[in-house]
């Protein structure tokens, strides 16, 4: 079975990854998925951190490509860009598969040696 490239490298899964190991980070990901542009303001609504801190948490969203920085006036809005997110998908259903295939090579193994 050939495994299907996916548009990111493997160290740039690692690093996705990486940045959703954060609870902030992640948290900050779950109120994106909306689809809409967010202010500072928005997302640091209903925690305990400054402005500045979770400025921090989108910039490496950002520096890993999960958000982008839009303009407005003089406000900054952010929204969740879903293909590397995507492209972690298909790397965990590839994973899953495989465990899925040894499993059931175990499975097989151990009822033939019943």
């Amino acid at each position: 079975m050939r495994i299907r490239s996916s548009n990111l490298k493997i160290e740039q899964k690692a690093t996705i990854f990486a940045a959703l190991g954060d609870p902030t980070r992640l948290m900050l990901v779950s109120k994106l998925t909306d689809k809409k542009a967010h202010s500072i303001s928005a997302l640091t609504d209903g925690t305990e951190l400054s402005r500045q801190a979770i400025t921090k948490h989108l910039t490496v969203l950002e520096n890993v490509g999960l958000v982008s920085k839009i303009k407005y006036g003089r406000e900054s809005l952010y929204e969740l860009d879903p293909k590397p997110l995507k492209s972690l998908q298909d790397h965990l259903d590839i994973i899953a598969s495989h465990w899925e295939n040894a499993l059931s090579s175990l499975k097989d193994f151990v009822e033939k040696e019943s």
